[in-house]
């Protein structure tokens, strides 16, 4: 479903998409009627997975390790699967388990995808 720089990754159990209006100088004028200015629409993808291993989260993280990268998803307002560049926000993924052999499951890994 999500492709990161051209290369399929896992598939969330939960992915939203937000659509996001950017204002610049947003002000009311003497009437109380609002002079917007928008400066762009931008996109926020919210995902969550479900348990990980240490190997399928390590990969997950790594894929979003650069500054800047390119998401392909499936877009509500487009109806169509498009690409666009995206930085990622804060990462959070609480330790589920720790087996008797020191091996780590993941409970989950939640991370949002911010347009660029």
């Amino acid at each position: 479903m999500l492709k990161i720089n051209g290369v399929s990754i896992s598939t969330p159990s939960e992915f939203k998409v937000e659509i996001n209006d950017l204002d610049g100088e947003t002000n009311r004028n003497a009437n109380g009627d609002l002079i917007r200015d928008r400066i762009a629409v931008k996109r926020k993808l919210i995902c969550k997975w479900p348990p990980l291993s240490m190997s399928e989260i390590s990969t997950l993280l790594k894929s979003v390790k650069a500054v800047y990268f390119n998401v392909e998803y499936p877009d509500p307002e487009e109806g169509a699967f498009i690409t666009k560049n995206f930085y990622v926000g804060d990462r959070e993924s609480p330790v589920y388990r720790v087996k008797s052999d020191g091996s780590i499951t993941w409970e989950s890994l939640n991370m949002n995808f911010i347009e660029k």
